[in-house]
C-alpha cells in the first residue's frame, strides 16, 4: 500500500485539519468531528445536515457552503459519525426552523442519525429525516437493509440545499429530498477494489481483466462479476439497469450524474458520459443538466456510477440555484 498518510490512527484527523487549512470560510470542529458554515446558524432557515463514513471525499464535507448543506459530521474511514457528533452538527446549524437529515441507507449511518434525532428531539429541537437509497445493484448486502445510498446524495443536498436557502419550511425541504430521492436511480461498476489505510490491503481480489458489476462504494460486492467490456457495453448495462427500475419516457428531461469512483481518469469519465448521453438520446431523453467527476468516491477505487433523476422545472431550478462549496460552485 503506497499513501500519503503519518499512521492509520490519526488519517481522518489530519485530512481534517488540511481541509480546514485549505477551507477558512468554514469552521472543523475538530473536537467533534464536524464541519460547518463559518457564519453559523441562520436565524429562521432550515439546517440541513449529513455525513457518514470518511473515504468518500468530496461527499459529504465537500459540499458545505451556501446553497448546499449547513454541517457535515464525518466518521472515520467507511465508518458512521456517532449520535453525539450528529447531535453537535444539529445544535450548530439550528437557527430555530428545524433541521433536515440527509441519511445514506447503511445501517450505521441510519441508527446513528436515528439516534441524534431522538437527542435532538428531547432537546426541544425540530428534526426531519431523508433517506436516501437510490441503488439498484441490490436490494440488500453487507451494509444495508434495503437499498444502498449512493450518488442520489448530492441531488437531495444540492436540491433541497436550495430549497432551505430560499426559506422553505421544514416539512416542504423534507418532502422535497424524499421526491429527489424517489426520482433518482444509481449503478456503479468498479475496475478495481480500494484500500483503506487501516488494511493496507485491497478489500477485495479483482483480476486484471475483470469487473464488479454493481459494486457498493464501500466495496460491497454486487449483481455478478465478470470479464471487462468495451466501455460502450458497460455503460449499455448501467443505463439499462437504471431505467428498468424507473423508467422515464421519450421527451422527459433528467439530470444525469457520471461519478468517479475515486481512481478513475476524467478522460475516461467523460468517455462513459458520452456512452450514456447517445444511450439516453436514443430513447428520447433529454440531459437538462449533468456533473462528470468525482463526487461520491471510494478512496482509491477505480470505476464509475451513473445516476439519473428525472426532473420537473422545481427540481432544474433548484439545482440551477447558486451554490459555494469546495466541490460545487456556480452562479454566485
Amino acid at each position: 500500500m503506497k499513501k500519503f498518510l503519518n499512521t492509520a490512527e490519526s488519517f481522518l484527523s489530519d485530512s481534517l485539519a488540511g481541509f480546514a487549512a485549505a477551507h477558512p470560510d468554514l469552521v472543523v470542529d475538530a473536537d467533534n468531528r464536524v464541519v460547518t458554515r463559518a457564519r453559523g446558524a441562520v436565524p429562521k432557515k432550515v439546517g440541513l445536515v449529513s455525513g457518514g463514513g470518511s473515504g468518500h471525499e468530496p461527499l459529504h464535507s465537500g459540499f458545505v457552503g451556501a446553497g448546499m448543506l449547513d454541517a457535515a459530521c464525518p466518521g472515520e474511514v467507511f465508518t458512521s459519525p456517532v449520535p453525539d457528533q450528529v447531535l453537535a452538527a444539529v445544535r450548530a446549524v439550528d437557527g430555530g426552523a428545524g433541521t433536515v437529515l440527509v441519511v445514506k441507507n447503511y445501517t450505521g449511518d441510519v441508527m446513528n442519525f436515528q439516534l441524534a434525532a431522538e437527542l435532538a428531539d428531547d432537546d426541544g429541537l425540530r428534526v426531519e429525516t431523508v433517506l436516501v437509497d437510490d441503488d439498484v445493484a441490490v436490494q440488500d448486502s453487507t451494509f444495508t437493509a434495503g437499498r444502498r445510498g449512493t450518488g442520489a446524495t448530492l441531488l437531495v443536498e444540492k436540491i433541497t440545499g436550495a430549497a432551505a436557502a430560499r426559506g422553505d419550511g421544514l416539512g416542504a425541504v423534507a418532502d422535497l429530498g424524499r421526491r429527489v430521492n424517489a426520482a433518482s436511480r444509481s449503478f456503479a461498476v468498479a475496475l478495481t477494489s480500494c484500500t483503506t489505510p487501516g488494511s493496507g490491503r485491497p478489500g477485495f481480489d479483482l483480476p486484471d481483466d475483470e469487473i464488479e458489476v454493481g459494486v457498493g462504494i464501500h466495496g460491497e460486492p454486487g449483481r455478478r462479476r465478470e470479464k471487462l467490456r468495451p466501455a460502450r457495453e458497460i455503460a449499455a448495462d448501467m443505463v439499462r439497469a437504471v431505467l428498468e427500475d424507473r423508467p422515464l419516457s421519450s421527451g422527459e428531461e433528467a439530470i444525469v450524474i457520471v461519478n468517479g469512483l475515486g481512481a478513475t481518469p476524467l478522460s475516461e469519465l467523460y468517455l462513459v458520459f458520452g456512452e450514456v448521453s447517445s444511450l439516453l438520446a436514443e430513447r428520447g431523453i433529454r440531459i437538462a443538466r449533468n456533473l462528470v467527476g468525482n463526487y461520491v468516491t471510494s478512496l482509491d477505487m477505480a470505476g464509475c456510477s451513473v445516476t439519473v433523476c428525472a426532473a420537473d422545472q422545481e427540481f432544474l431550478d433548484l439545482w440551477d440555484a447558486p451554490v459555494n462549496t469546495p466541490a460545487l460552485r456556480w452562479g454566485c
